[in-house]
């Protein structure tokens, strides 16, 4: 049985552009465990869904600031699994 991803969400400072973004989002996402990597310029964030290890965490923090980059690490919680159905799976029309 496989762990469900966690979801760690970081404030990065110094990002301006989208091609830091995509600097950033690049490198994170060769890091060992990293199963899914999301930046925002405008909002200033960089969320990665990653393995249920506590050593991811500070990893991502390493590696954008080896780039350059201010990280903080700001939520981390269990990343919820989608919903099998609309509504909780009860039949009825939407209008």
């Amino acid at each position: 049985m496989t762990a469900h991803p966690v979801l760690t969400r970081f404030r990065v400072s110094g990002m301006d552009c989208a091609s830091c973004a995509t600097k950033i989002e690049t490198a994170v996402r060769r890091l060992p465990g990293v199963e899914e990597v999301s930046v925002s310029v405008t909002a200033g964030t960089l969320t990665v869904h990653h393995a249920a290890d506590d050593a991811i965490a500070p990893a991502v923090g390493r590696q954008v600031e080896a780039l350059g980059y201010g990280a903080t690490p700001f939520v981390r919680a269990p990343a919820a699994p989608a919903p099998a159905a609309c509504c909780g799976g009860h039949a009825h029309d939407h209008h």
